[in-house]
């Protein structure tokens, strides 16, 4: 019998108490639908396991959101249970889920643990109570903490928190008040993301409208490099642009994207990529869940993944990862690639953008804000 694939599962529940003025991820506040969703859920995942479970294994679930948490434990353990009846599930995977404070207490989260969450990653946002009522955050400073201390007492060890910077008027004092915070907390991953406008959102028409001024993409890069300073500093290391974690607590189900693995997405508006094909399903739940009984799957559109496009992910990946690893690409990809645009990555390392050794090209902290235009002249 052929080696069992290593991939990973995200699950998407939909279901979400209030739209943050920022949030672009698909949720719905109403929750008629909570258990037709969880039926429709089940059977999207046995249609896929009945074609991939023999070739497959799981080495981590997400669940993400919408706002899992606000799901009762026994709802979330339901969902486990059936994906482990359904696949091959590695003994250590990793099964994360995203957690609002003011969703959980402590009875709810040693619940959660019980029912095979290993990994929590908490949406603070922020420590402070004026930037929390900006972002329209359902919780405060001290339930946010209350929050991180409480899954702490639940037995989980593998404990991460989502903060975003360069909010309007915010200084690079209050911004390191969040990360002394943030690192004075039994944690060991941390999320750090700049605010961006996603179109769709309220807080894009705020901006259109005049009523929110964004700061500069200069002041931007300034509260990014003192993230990196500070937080590798503090013990944690960089492994993605927005990622710091301590050694040993890196996300392995990022690390499964970064890395250019396959994954399945179930639930609305997930996405899938296994054997060179990306797929996606409806956002609109009703139309996941009709789709969903009508034939098993609710596939809004698909696309295969050429060469050209598989190598320019990878490489784009690798760098906004933890770097390209030179024997692996020479192995998978094309030889001459690097050969052409080494000098180009030599001119980066003079000026202070990339690290190169033996083996391996990544970006410096100075590399890591300007990502994007690197990648840009490389592709």
């Amino acid at each position: 019998m052929p080696d069992l694939i290593n991939t990973s599962c995200y699950i998407h529940i939909p279901f979400c108490d209030h739209k943050c003025i920022y949030c672009d991820f698909y949720s719905i506040i109403k929750l008629e639908n909570v258990e037709r969703f969880l039926s429709a859920l089940k059977k999207e995942i046995q249609f896929y396991s009945e074609k991939y479970s023999n070739t497959r294994k799981l080495i981590s679930i997400y669940f993400g959101g919408g706002t899992p948490s606000l799901m009762e434990p026994n709802y979330i353990g339901e969902i486990i249970g059936f994906i482990k009846s359904e696949f091959k599930v590695d003994e250590d995977a990793e099964i994360t889920m995203e957690t609002n404070p003011g969703t959980v207490d402590l009875n709810k989260l040693i619940s959660f643990r019980k029912k095979g969450i290993n990994r929590i990653s908490i949406g603070i946002q922020s420590f402070n109570n004026d930037e929390l009522k900006f972002l329209t955050r359902i919780h405060n400073s001290e339930t946010a903490i209350e929050t991180v201390n409480s899954a702490k007492s639940a037995g989980f060890e593998n404990l991460s928190i989502d903060l975003i910077f360069n909010l309007p008027g915010q200084t690079k004092d209050k911004w390191l008040l969040n990360l002394h915070k943030a690192i004075e907390l039994p944690v060991n991953h941390i999320s750090a993301y700049s605010l961006i406008l996603e179109r769709g959102t309220i807080l894009n028409k705020m901006v259109l409208d005049g009523k929110v001024i964004m700061q500069d993409d200069d002041y931007d890069a300034d509260l990014y490099e003192t993230t990196i300073d500070f937080l590798t500093s503090a013990g944690f290391y960089q492994y993605e642009v927005s990622n710091f974690a301590k050694p040993g607590f890196e996300c392995l189900h990022n690390n499964v994207y970064w890395k250019h693995g396959e994954y399945f997405g179930f639930g609305t508006s997930a996405h899938s990529f296994i054997n060179k094909k990306r797929w996606w399903n409806f956002s609109s739940a009703k139309m996941y869940i009709d789709e969903i009984e009508k034939s098993g799957k609710a596939i809004a559109g698909s696309e295969m993944i050429s060469d050209k496009e598989s190598f320019d992910e990878y490489i784009m990946l690798a760098l906004r990862g933890s770097g390209i690893v030179i024997d692996e690409l020479k192995k998978k990809y094309y030889g001459n690639w690097l050969t052409k645009r080494f000098p180009y990555f030599e001119n980066l390392s003079k000026e202070g953008y990339v690290n190169i050794n033996q083996n391996k090209i990544w970006l410096t902290k100075k590399g890591y804000a300007v990502c994007d235009e690197i990648l840009k002249m490389l592709l």
